[in-house]
């Protein structure tokens, strides 16, 4: 049976909000692009470039989360090294001073959603005082902020942190102990939540959490399985995340 945990440290993606995956282009990016350049580059091109850049900083953040200490990209680093860098020269320091606004509307979503179940774990979880904080990879972590904010969630959280505003990726286990910390809670009485084997559970188990607790997404499915990391427990969404958390509250009753 799990213990009953004194803090939460939550994904974004996955746990607490999710969203169909949009396009690998969002035409009002393009165009936004094109406007920046000046029409330096043409738009079938910037779109091109998008597909492809974004490909391959998925591809770069896989490898990256492989190795022993994952660090997070600066924003004007994610354009130049996999989006801009064939571009001419006025065109691509016209994106990198523009990097962040770039990152935060290329990161937005404007399916995003609350998962079911979140509102009610999330003011559960802080009736019975639970300090809770959110530890998130993120190409722009102020669009998560602003999405919480919008939401009405954001007051139930002591503190959130993303990669790209740390440094840090998971399963780097420093974004963990940073979360800990800013909860005022030893990290091997939190619990972890996500939904990614390789990246929360990785994390959960490098930080040396009380407990790694998998939430199942469209992501986990695709992910490939690992015989070395196991979840404690699994929660379809935020209804399970609640009930194991009443679950180890009636544990730690008796």
């Amino acid at each position: 049976m799990l213990r009953s945990p004194r803090a939460l440290l939550l994904d974004f993606g996955g746990v607490l909000a999710d969203a169909p995956r949009q396009p690998a282009a969002p035409p009002d990016l393009v165009r936004r692009l094109f406007d920046l350049v000046g029409g330096a580059v043409p738009a079938e091109r910037i779109a091109a470039d998008l597909t492809e850049g974004g490909r391959a900083y998925a591809r770069w953040r896989d490898d990256v989360g492989r190795s022993g200490d994952p660090i997070e990209l600066p924003h004007a680093r994610v354009w130049a090294d996999f989006v801009t860098r064939a571009w001419p020269a006025r065109a691509r320091t016209a994106v990198e001073e523009a990097a962040t606004p770039l990152a935060y509307a290329w990161a937005w979503r404007p399916e995003w959603h609350v998962r079911p179940g979140i509102p009610e774990a999330l003011r559960a979880a802080a009736d019975t005082g639970l300090p809770m904080a959110v530890v998130s990879n993120a190409l722009c972590g102020a669009a998560h902020r602003d999405f919480l904010a919008a939401a009405g969630l954001s007051d139930l959280f002591v503190a959130e942190f993303y990669s790209d505003e740390a440094g840090l990726r998971k399963p780097n286990p420093r974004l963990a102990w940073l979360a800990a910390d800013a909860v005022g809670v030893p990290i091997g009485d939190c619990w972890f939540v996500g939904d990614s084997v390789h990246r929360d559970v990785a994390c959960a188990r490098r930080a040396g959490a009380g407990a790694a607790i998998l939430m199942r997404s469209p992501r986990t499915d695709r992910e490939p399985s690992h015989p070395d990391l196991r979840p404690d427990a699994r929660a379809e969404d935020g209804h399970g995340l609640l009930a194991l958390l009443r679950q180890s509250r009636r544990t730690a009753d008796r």
